[in-house]
Formats: structure tokens, sequence, C-alpha cells
């Protein structure tokens, strides 16, 4: 008799166990704070002797400059980076690309996809290199408003970084100079 009260009670204990055990899975657990960070900016002075020229390299102000962006991301730890199929922004990402031995990706700032860019990388620090038309498009996009116009074709010292935490925007806009060597005129 003893045998089948005890049996009762270990079937009880059981059952109260198992509700308070499903009661627990059935919790949300809370979500994990997804942080994306992008730094934006336009290539570097371009070589203008050739006017006909659609695809120039930089000029020696230009390979200056990149060389202070690589310097001024240092710090930074990037995961992946980004440039339109042009000489001078591949040209402009390629010091700081060495630095950081990340293989450069090409984007078509017509054709992107902004949400699947924004998922691949989830949870990344990414350099994004374009054009003064491009980078300002690029980034309204992101953020999801227009806030940032086209470029002065002198401002190759703009940084756009954009921060989305689990998807909610925050951008800010600076400008560094650049004690790079001047063109001869």
């Amino acid at each position: 008799m003893k045998i089948k009260q005890i049996s009762k009670i270990v079937v009880i204990f059981l059952f109260i166990v198992g509700c308070k055990d499903s009661q627990k899975k059935e919790q949300p657990t809370p979500t994990e704070t997804a942080i994306s960070t992008y730094y934006f900016i336009r290539h570097a002075e371009k070589d203008l002797s050739n006017p006909d020229d659609v695809d120039p390299e930089l000029n020696q102000s230009g390979l200056g400059r990149a060389m202070h962006w690589a310097e001024i991301l240092n710090e930074v730890p990037l995961d992946a980076i980004y440039t339109t199929d042009f000489q001078r922004t591949s040209m402009t990402a390629a010091p700081t690309a060495v630095k950081k031995d990340i293989t450069v990706q090409y984007y078509d700032p017509q054709t992107i996809d902004i949400d699947q860019f924004k998922a691949d990388n989830l949870n990344k620090n990414v350099l994004v290199v374009g054009h003064s038309n491009t980078i300002p498009d690029f980034v309204n996009k992101i953020i999801n408003e227009s806030r940032y116009y086209e470029m002065d074709s002198s401002d190759n010292g703009s940084l756009f970084i954009v921060q989305l935490t689990n998807d909610i925007a925050t951008a800010q806009r600076l400008h560094f100079n650049c004690n790079c060597p001047k063109e001869r005129e």
C-alpha cells in the first residue's frame, strides 16, 4: 500500500515539475543586440590630367589621402571593405585593405540590395568607398531617410559613420583634413 502511495506522489511530483519546466520554455528569451557599423568615404583625389579618362587613378594628393584613411581607420576592427569597380575607389581602399588583410569586395551602387547588404554585414564593421553622388545615397538607404545630399566635388575628407543597433540607425558625418602632398598646377 505504501508503494502505491509513493508511486502516486512521485507521479504527481514529476507532473508538477514537468509543468513548471514547460512554463519556463514557453517564456520568451531575451533577444541579442545586433550592432553593425558602416564607415562611408568618397574616393580620394583623382588624376584630372586627362578629361577623357572615365576611370582615372588617384593623383599624388589622393595617394596621400588613401594612406591617411588607413591611419584614421587603423584602430577600427574592420570585417569587410566594399568599393565600386573603379580605379580611384579601389586605390583609396587599398592601403586599408592591405593593412587589415581584407579582400576588397565590389558593389554596384545602382543595383545593390540594401536589405541583403545589411543581412550580409550583420554585427560587422564595414568600410564602403564610393563617389560624391553614391555615398550620400547609400547612407540614406541604410538609415532609411533623406538626410545627406550629393557631396561637393572637392570633398574627399568626409567620413559618414552609421551604426545600426537592432535596425535602429544613428548617423554622423565627420570631416578630416589631410596634410597630403599637393598637386602641382
